[in-house]
């Protein structure tokens, strides 16, 4: 089973536990000789179903970067697909074990003596997915640029539409903090400030192509 991560510090494992970010983002990283590329997501001719690695058919689809020259230039695969149940990473500590290690998962051999010993005790990166103690599953994967968020899905993320003011202006923040956004498209500026803090200042100026992964608690 795989494994996804959230980011603790900006409160996004909580909002999704708590059943309030139910979508999240990720980058697709191109390679640097491609040009001016495009990513465009259609259904496959005839002759691409002959030729294309049986690996980069998505739901009948493929994902395809091309240059300017309207040529394909290689294949992208998303790391999640539909219907797939992800584990959420969270460290022991977090996922409610006990530091006693008659506690422990029975398959996690690393652990070794006193749990809070471990190395996934306070860092989630080490923690096995079959230990971690909740999952989420993919109901809805699509391509598009950063920018391209609408504000649904800006709440989708985790961003909090706080409340209306007696102007009808609508007041948002994000999981980690309360400062609100007063422009037309508020809910995207949230969204923009707090990719920038998860994922590097400039990301949203950036624009990228990501994959769009849409998710519901499963457990």
């Amino acid at each position: 089973m795989k494994k996804i991560m959230f980011n603790d510090e900006f409160r996004l494992t909580q909002a999704v536990l708590n059943g309030r970010k139910t979508m999240t983002r990720r980058i697709i990283e191109i390679d640097e000789c491609v040009r001016f590329p495009i990513i465009r997501f259609r259904p496959l001719e005839n002759w691409e179903k002959k030729v294309v690695n049986p690996n980069y058919v998505f739901n009948g689809h493929v994902y395809a970067v091309y240059n300017e020259l309207d040529l394909l230039c290689h294949l992208v695969k998303p790391r999640y697909e539909i219907g797939e149940v992800v584990a959420i990473a969270q460290s022991y500590k977090d996922s409610g074990y006990s530091p006693d290690s008659l506690d422990r998962h029975p398959k996690d051999l690393s652990v070794r003596g006193l749990m809070k010993d471990s190395a996934g005790w306070n860092n989630k990166m080490f923690v096995k997915s079959y230990a971690c103690r909740h999952h989420i599953k993919i109901v809805n994967v699509k391509i598009e640029r950063l920018q391209d968020i609408s504000d649904e899905d800006c709440l989708k993320e985790g961003v909090i539409h706080a409340y209306t003011d007696n102007n009808g202006i609508k007041i948002y923040h994000t999981p980690h903090t309360k400062r609100g956004y007063l422009s037309t498209d508020v809910a995207q500026e949230a969204f923009a400030a707090l990719i920038d803090k998860v994922s590097g200042k400039g990301t949203w100026e950036s624009n990228p192509f990501v994959f769009a992964y849409e998710f519901v608690l499963f457990d």
